[in-house]
């Protein structure tokens, strides 16, 4: 990885620990000797097993309900059905629109409909598997544009559409001399994360429980378990359990309420715990997209006008789909100048499983969209892909389609500059310059296969950018807290922030010895007991809790130096003063971002969002043009950063966002036929492995970003948005097939 600005002659070589630096991780040692309690690791002596029972059916009616052959198996202590609910029946990270238990209807294959607790998990699906379930078949909506329709029936009481957004920016009458159309579509990608969904729940005795959960935000999660089961929040504690990995699919309630509830009824705790079948029906996904586009531009390369109409299905319930229909809308335009747009964005429910946050949510779908249509653009002028797109190139101080005048920093050139800067990989000798058997079959499509023929391989360059937000948009309220405590030469931090893997732990250490000099740093476990850090999500733990962290430490050197000049020692280093008292120190703060947003009006404009965040990626791909086989060769990348904090973690996120990316562009999708998930395993749900993943080079543009605590932006999502519409750049150079879905499969190359 290499850096656009020489950190030391900026000022900014890193103290040793501390912001800069690559201090490991705290917890690196004991996941990598496999010591580390993820939350399926959580036992607890007396503990009850809980499982769910899930229907079979896409839409159907409950007629009837039989749980006494579950109760007459021995080791069965309860089975609980929707009808017993006494509290408030249903959830929703937005909207409360899902139920807890289905109780009449059910919407998709897998909604919940019965828990059981018994001593055994084997028993437990045992006696699930035993429970009597009469369904009624109900008509299927499963293709998003009758969804759409105004006279299709509702298959929800909120209706088929979630929401709809227009963005009209500028003449909506306005055309080019050039104009370009197309028509694109994008999978259901899932997050694939490795540890399954699971908690475990313990009741206090008193009425209320604990639960620890891995999550991605405890208090939102606490705040909905209370509401389910009727009890004040207090009543509901809740712990970060170790999580393997979240992606934007622990956002969403999953068994959190099952197990608090079945852990009440029993009195006794209650462990669940997805196996990897399950884990795919019980988590929402990455939205799948029809997209239809129009690029106006001047014959010499500038955009007129985008024209975009973006259909999302959002599955069965809401979930988070009311922002990322609002993310694919104001950021379906690319990172580009245009003086003129009109878009619009729907998103719906359907009876296919349901949809919510992925890495990117939004931006990644109308990414590809709009990325195509550049190199379509660039095509029809007779312009080099990349002239095109440096020639329109956002740059601070440019308006948006939404209307919000760009005020952080913006370095779009940089980003393509830096990507296309990176050497080219040679090309792999031809077999037959090669001995016979001794061809290096991992340097071809189908790699140990060894079905590709070396004359039928070629390759192919790609370029895309694209950008997306920083923290939560649309008047959204948002502050993260965090309480640091200075005792005998240590630094004690409490927080809420889920860490899911993407450094957090490591950060809050470097940022209290950077501000106080302090050599060790303790970070105690995220609850709810804490004020609330929000979500890790939106790229946006590093800016606010990452903020809230460093305005209590700054509150604490303040406080360092006042008992120092107390003393009469004025003007004593911090670190110093830190190694040599004794005193005790604590502060507490609540960060709050340096700009409001707002909701978008009824024309798609407004300030919307605090920051952005932008990346180009350049990808080479080897296609054998007979079988449709791709491998991905090298993948590029320019990131926007900020400022680097940790290189290692920096680089990490990099290279795992690219991975994702990829699997999007040529391998990842949930097969859904009629609304069942054909492909519910790792056998049969392929995901990158290391002989997939491409050789990655990434350059930072370190431009520290106005008003973010240290000057840092988030780094998670970016490698993900622009990854997979490279790929699919680098396919279409190859082959010179249109590619206008991914991810691209064999049979749409050959």
């Amino acid at each position: 990885m290499t850096f656009l600005a020489d950190r030391q002659a900026a000022g900014v070589a890193p103290v040793e620990g501390g912001v800069g630096d690559s201090p490991n991780r705290p917890d690196g040692p004991a996941k990598t000797q496999g010591r580390f309690a993820f939350a399926s690791d959580l036992n607890i002596e007396g503990m009850l097993w809980g499982t769910t029972l899930r229907s079979p059916h896409p839409h159907a009616r409950i007629t009837g309900v039989d749980v006494g052959p579950a109760l007459a198996i021995d080791g069965v202590a309860c089975a609980v059905t929707g009808a017993e609910l006494a509290a408030r029946p249903t959830y929703g990270l937005i909207s409360a629109d899902q139920p807890v238990l289905a109780v009449d209807v059910v919407r998709y294959v897998g909604e919940p409909v019965v828990l059981v607790a018994a001593d055994h998990p084997d028993t437990a699906r045992r006696a699930a598997e035993a429970i009597l379930v009469e369904y009624e078949l109900l008509a299927l909506l499963v293709d998003p544009a009758d969804a759409r329709d105004p006279t299709t029936p509702a298959i929800h009481p909120d209706g088929n559409v979630v929401r709809r957004i227009e963005i009209l920016h500028g003449d909506p009458d306005a055309t080019g001399d050039v104009v370009v159309e197309g028509t694109y579509e994008v999978g259901t990608q899932d997050q694939a994360f490795l540890g399954p969904e699971a908690g475990l729940a313990i009741p206090d005795g008193e009425g209320g429980v604990d639960l620890w959960v891995a999550t991605q935000w405890l208090h939102s999660d606490r705040d909905q378990v209370a509401e389910c089961l009727g009890l004040p929040p207090q009543a509901v504690r809740l712990h970060l359990g170790g999580v393997g990995g979240a992606f934007g699919a622990r956002e969403d309630l999953s068994l959190h309420v099952h197990a608090c509830l079945l852990a009440l009824r029993t009195g006794r705790p209650v462990k669940m715990s997805y196996p990897r079948d399950e884990s795919f029906v019980g988590h929402v996904h990455r939205h799948p997209a029809r997209m239809r586009y129009r690029h106006h531009a001047t014959a010499e390369g500038d955009l007129v006008k985008v024209e975009a109409d973006i259909l999302l299905d959002g599955g069965a319930y809401a979930s988070s789909s009311a922002a990322v229909v609002s993310n694919a809308a104001r950021f379906a335009a690319g990172p580009y100048r245009v003086p003129h747009a009109v878009i619009e964005a729907v998103v719906v429910r359907t009876n296919n499983p349901p949809c919510g946050a992925m890495r990117g949510f939004g931006a990644v779908q109308v990414c590809f969209a709009h990325e195509a249509q550049m190199d379509r653009l660039a095509a029809r002028l007779g312009l080099d892909p990349v002239e095109l797109r440096l020639r329109n190139a956002l740059t601070s101080g440019d308006v948006l389609p939404t209307g919000q005048r760009i005020s952080g920093t913006a370095p779009v050139r940089e980003c393509i500059e830096a990507a296309i800067a990176h050497p080219l990989p040679a090309l792999p000798p031809p077999e037959s310059r090669m001995p016979p058997g001794e061809a290096d079959w991992l340097e071809w499509p189908g790699g140990v296969g060894r079905t590709a023929d070396p004359a039928d391989v070629r390759r192919g360059v790609g370029l895309a950018v694209g950008y997306k937000n920083l923290l939560f948009s649309e008047g959204f309220e948002e502050s993260s807290e965090a309480t640091v405590l200075l005792a005998d030469g240590v630094a004690t931090v409490t927080c809420a922030a889920a860490e899911v893997g993407q450094g957090f732990v490591t950060l809050v250490g470097q940022i209290a010895r950077t501000v106080l000099g302090c050599e060790q740093t303790v970070l105690l476990p995220a609850d709810t007991t804490a004020g609330s850090a929000g979500s890790t999500s939106a790229s946006r733990q590093t800016w606010m809790s990452g903020g809230a962290v460093l305005e209590a430490c700054h509150e604490i050197a303040d406080q360092v130096r006042k008992g120092w000049a107390g003393a009469g020692e004025v003007g004593v280093d911090v670190s110093v003063a830190v190694a040599a008292g004794s005193s005790a120190f604590e502060a507490t703060a609540v960060y709050r971002p340096p700009a409001a947003t707002r909701r978008l009006d009824a024309k798609g404009q407004g300030d919307a969002d605090v920051s952005f965040v932008f990346a180009a990626h350049r990808a080479v791909v080897d296609v054998d043009v007979e079988l449709g086989l791709v491998r991905v060769v090298q993948v590029t990348t320019g990131q926007d950063v900020g400022r680097v904090l940790h290189p290692t973690q920096v680089l990490g996120q990099i290279e795992g966002g690219i991975a994702q990316g990829v699997g999007l562009a040529v391998m990842e999708e949930l097969v859904v036929q009629d609304g069942v998930i054909r492909n519910p395993s790792f056998t049969d749900y392929l995901i990158p492995t290391v002989a997939d993943s491409p050789d990655v080079l990434a350059t930072c543009i370190e431009q520290p970003e106005p008003g973010a605590p240290l000057g840092a932006k988030g780094v998670g999502e970016p490698p993900t948005i622009s990854s997979t519409a490279a790929v699919a750049a680098a396919i279409r150079n190859a082959t010179g097939v249109e590619v206008t879905r991914v991810p691209v499969r064999p049979w749409d190359l050959v």
